[in-house]
């Protein structure tokens, strides 16, 4: 299993849009994709689950990996939310 945190730059925070855009690369991976907010668990790899965490701006996420190819799927969910999930100023 590996982990990092990062911080959500979006002024909206994880609304949709980039919920959706979140999912979709983490079903890319074999991989279980958690993303972790103050003990509230979401399976990044649902919707529903990632709005249900109530990720808002400046708030600081974790996400967990584990499987096996739990190093690329990391670095794919961090470098998505530096890159602000896609989602254009």
């Amino acid at each position: 299993m590996v982990s990092k945190r990062v911080v959500v730059h979006n002024p909206s925070g994880l609304h949709l849009r980039p919920a959706g855009n979140l999912c979709k690369e983490a079903l890319k991976f074999q991989s279980k994709v958690e993303l972790l907010l103050n003990g509230t668990e979401a399976n990044a790899k649902s919707v529903l689950s990632v709005l249900g965490a109530c990720v808002k701006n400046g708030d600081e996420v974790e996400y967990r990996c584990s499987g096996p190819d739990e190093d690329a799927a990391l670095m794919a969910m961090v470098e998505l939310t530096e890159r602000g999930f896609g989602e254009e100023d």
